[in-house]
């Protein structure tokens, strides 16, 4: 005697790889398309920083450094292997992550420098000089919509597949990158007071004049 779940497994089984369900079929398709429609409004959120224009400096201002942003989207990639590689290359110039992730051997590797590279391109169309004076200002990976399938097994079982996608984001910043990317180094006896000062003149007294 059949359980229950074995029952209705069969039934499931029988509803999903009939042929001669056409309506189900439609669903599939229409929730395939569906799903592409919406990432096409999303894909353009980061690639619009490119777009903004800023007001001119005023004479003797610092010069505001120059910057191309760069996303490839819906990659067929663990986002926990892409982090460790967008982590890899945050601070080094264009010319030694390009060089670095050469010699990575991991698929990975190869989206992330072909993204630096297009995003290199990209930056003669944004008015900057030369474009082997970038460093690499951002790197980093999301996690993107996981699509979901069915593999179908003996004895009129199923279950069910996922295969995750990731997002990849880089923004290259004109000029030297800095020595240190992730924290400053151990400051001074004279750098510690003045921050000491700084926070004790911004105190707020409570019930004060």
């Amino acid at each position: 005697m059949q359980s229950i779940k074995q029952c209705a497994q069969r039934f499931i089984s029988n509803k999903i790889f009939n042929s001669n369900n056409s309506n189900f079929l439609f669903c599939i398709q229409r929730s395939y398309y569906n799903r592409f429609d919406q990432i096409e409004k999303e894909k353009g959120h980061f690639i619009k920083y490119n777009d903004i224009v800023f007001p001119p400096q005023k004479p003797g201002e610092e010069k505001r450094p120059g910057y191309v942003c760069n996303v490839k989207k819906d990659i067929k990639y663990s986002p926990l292997k892409m982090w460790y590689i967008a982590c890899f290359v945050r601070g080094m110039t264009v010319d030694e992550a390009i060089k670095q992730l050469s010699f990575l051997h991991k698929k990975g590797a190869a989206i992330v420098k072909e993204t630096i590279l297009e995003a290199q391109c990209m930056a003669a169309e944004h008015n900057i000089e030369f474009k082997s004076n970038l460093w690499v200002a951002e790197s980093f990976a999301t996690k993107g919509r996981p699509a979901t399938g069915y593999r179908r097994h003996g004895r009129h079982l199923i279950s069910e597949v996922r295969y995750n996608y990731c997002h990849y984001f880089v923004r290259l910043e004109e000029g030297k990158p800095p020595k240190q990317y992730y924290q400053s180094g151990p400051k001074s006896g004279e750098e510690m007071l003045k921050e000491w000062m700084e926070q004790m003149h911004s105190r707020k007294v409570i019930h004060s004049l």
